[in-house]
C-alpha cells in the first residue's frame, strides 16, 4: 500500500475549524478538541536538512513535515551550548535570567518556582512525557541516565540505552583526550538496525506513548541525541553520504584578518587535521542527520496511522548550531552564524502558513509562548514573543531581532599563556534580517558586523568601516535593550 503523506488533506477538517475560528479560551474548554503537541528535539544539528537547501543531505522526513508546516529559516538560540540553550527554551527564559550559561547549574538553582513548558501543559490536564534528552544530559556518558532533568516537567520519563553505548570502544576519535568522546571530532559505521540504536529506541517508546495515550491531550517531547558527537549511526546511513562527494568548505584566505581573537576556539584551523580525516568526520555528520531523520519519519508516520495528525502540533527544533569547518571551526559555543542558527519546524493544523517558509528573525524564547497562545494556556512570565501571526502570515510584519550569547571561561578561545588566566567573559551578538552585530566582553575584546544581503558567509567584518557607524549605533542600541530588559 502506498504510503499517505503526512499530514496531507487537513482542509476542512475539525482541527482546521478549531484553529481558525475558535479562541485558545474556548479550545482550552474544550476538552478533547485541545492540540496535542509532538515536540521533538534534536542535538547540535546545523541547518544540514534538504528543506533548507544543503547539498547532498538525505533528510525526506523532515522535507516532508517542512512542506506541511511553517520552516523557520531565521531561527536562532539563545545560547549555542545544549545545556544554556535548552534551559532558556523549556523555561521561556533568557539565560541571564535563568543564569545558566555551562552544563552543570540547573536552572532551578535560579529560579526554583518557574512553571516550565511541558508543566504549563501538565497543569492544564494534559499528559506529559519525555523520552530521551529534552533537558540536558552529558553525551555520550549520560545516555541511558535522567541526566539534569526536572522531575515536576513530567508525568513519565524515559532514558533509552542502545548499542551506541556498548560500542563506544569502536568509535574513531581523531581529537581530544581519550574517553572525551563527547567533544570529539568521533564517529562509528555501527553494525545493526537503527532499531538498536539510544534514537531508534526512543523512537520505538514514543510510538508507544502516542499509542496508550492517543485518547487524551499530551505533551509528549522526543529527545534525539544524533547528531551530537560521537557521531553513530547504523552503516546504511553512511552510505547514503559517500565521502569522494563530500565537500569541505572553501573561504577567502584572509576573512579571519580583523576578527577577534575570541571569536575563535578552534585553534590550528579545523584542528590540523588532514581533508581526508574531516571528509570522513562529516560523512559521520551527515549520516548521524540521516538517522535521526529516519527516527522522525517512523513518529510522522505513527501520528497518521493513529488518527492524531489532524490534531497534533508538531514542533521540532535543534538546541544550537554547529560549525562543519566554516572559518576553520567546528562544533558549538561560536556566534558565527552557523552555531547560532538552528532549524525550527513548525506544524500547526490549520495554520494559513502551512506550506510557506518564514525568513522572519526568530528565536527559540518565542517557542514556549506560541504553544501557549495555540492551546489556550497562559505562558506568563515568557520572554519570548508568540510566532502565532507568522504560522498564519509568514510574511507578517515582524520587527523582533534574535539575540544569542555565550560564555568564554578562563582562557577559552585564548590560547596558553598569560591569556588563559583572565576571569571568565560574555560574547553577545544581536541579529536582524540583515545584519549580526557582536560584542566581545562589550566590546572591550572586540567587536563583528556582517552584512548578510551581501556576506552570508561572514567573511567581511564591518565593524571598523566608518561607513557603518549608523548601523554600528543602531545595533549597538538594540544590544543594551535586551540587557537592560
Amino acid at each position: 500500500m502506498k504510503r499517505r503523506q503526512f499530514l496531507g488533506g487537513i482542509a476542512g477538517t475539525a482541527a482546521t475549524a478549531m484553529l481558525t475560528r475558535t479562541s485558545p479560551a474556548a479550545r482550552a474548554k474544550s476538552g478533547r478538541q485541545r492540540p496535542n503537541v509532538l515536540f521533538i528535539a534534536s542535538d547540535d544539528l546545523c541547518n544540514s536538512l534538504g528543506c533548507y537547501g544543503w547539498p547532498g543531505a538525505v533528510t525526506p522526513n523532515l522535507d516532508r513535515l517542512a512542506a506541511r508546516g511553517v520552516r523557520f529559516d531565521r531561527a536562532y538560540c539563545q545560547f549555542p551550548l545544549c545545556n544554556p540553550s535548552r534551559s532558556s527554551v523549556m523555561t521561556g527564559r533568557r539565560p541571564d535570567t535563568t543564569q545558566v550559561h555551562d552544563n552543570a547549574r540547573h536552572f532551578r538553582e535560579t529560579l526554583p518556582d518557574v512553571v516550565t513548558l511541558p508543566q504549563m501543559f501538565q497543569k492544564a490536564g494534559f499528559f506529559t512525557a519525555r523520552v530521551g534528552k529534552i533537558y540536558h544530559y552529558g553525551v555520550p556518558a549520560q545516555i541511558g541516565t535522567d541526566g539534569l532533568d526536572d522531575p515536576p516537567s513530567w508525568n513519565v520519563r524515559i532514558n533509552p540505552r542502545g548499542r551506541d553505548k556498548d560500542d563506544e570502544d569502536k568509535i574513531i576519535q581523531y581529537t581530544g583526550a581519550k574517553g572525551s568522546l563527547g567533544a570529539a571530532i568521533s564517529f562509528l559505521a555501527a553494525e545493526g538496525s537503527d532499531e538498536e540504536q539510544t534514537d531508534g529506541i526512543a523512537a520505538t517508546e514514543v510510538i508507544r506513548l502516542l499509542e496508550e495515550h492517543k485518547n487524551r491531550p499530551f505533551f509528549i517531547a522526543a529527545g534525539f541525541y544524533r547528531p551530537h558527537v560521537p557521531c553513530v549511526a547504523p552503516k546504511k546511513h553512511f552510505a547514503l553520504h559517500p565521502r569522494d562527494k563530500i565537500v569541505l568548505p572553501k573561504e577567502p584566505p584572509d576573512h579571519l584578518a580583523n576578527v577577534p581573537d575570541a571569536a575563535i576556539t578552534v585553534r590550528p584551523a579545523n584542528y590540523g587535521l588532514s581533508d581526508d580525516q574531516l571528509r570522513e568526520f562529516l560523512q559521520g555528520y551527515h549520516a548521524s542527520v540521516s538517522f535521526l531523520d529516519a527516527q522522525v519519519g517512523r513518529l510522522l508516520d505513527a501520528l497518521e496511522r493513529l488518527n492524531l495528525a489532524d490534531n497534533t502540533i508538531v514542533v521540532f527544533w535543534g538546541d544550537n548550531g554547529y560549525l562543519l569547518g566554516e572559518h576553520g571551526q567546528w562544533q558549538k559555543s561560536s556566534l558565527f552564524e552557523q552555531s547560532a542558527r538552528v532549524p525550527m519546524i513548525v506544524y500547526a493544523p490549520g495554520a494559513k502558513g502551512n506550506g510557506k517558509p518564514c525568513g522572519r528573525t526568530v528565536e527559540f524564547l518565542d517557542i514556549y509562548p506560541t504553544l501557549a497562545d495555540l492551546c489556550g494556556l497562559n505562558a506568563a512570565g515568557a520572554e519570548g514573543k508568540s510566532l502565532r501571526p507568522l504560522l498564519g502570515n509568514p510574511q507578517a510584519p515582524w520587527d523582533r531581532p534574535a539575540y544569542t550569547q555565550v560564555r568564554r571561561g578562563p582562557g577559552a578561545g585564548a590560547g596558553k599563556g598569560k591569556k588563559a588566566q583572565q576571569p571568565p567573559f560574555m560574547g553577545r551578538t544581536v541579529r536582524t534580517e540583515r545584519w549580526r552585530y557582536v560584542e566581545w566582553d562589550e566590546g572591550k575584546r572586540g567587536v563583528q558586523l556582517y552584512d548578510h544581503d551581501n556576506d552570508p558567509g561572514e567573511y567581511r567584518n564591518l565593524a571598523e568601516d566608518a561607513k557603518y557607524a549608523s548601523v554600528i549605533a543602531e545595533m549597538k542600541q538594540l544590544l543594551a535593550a535586551v540587557r537592560k530588559g
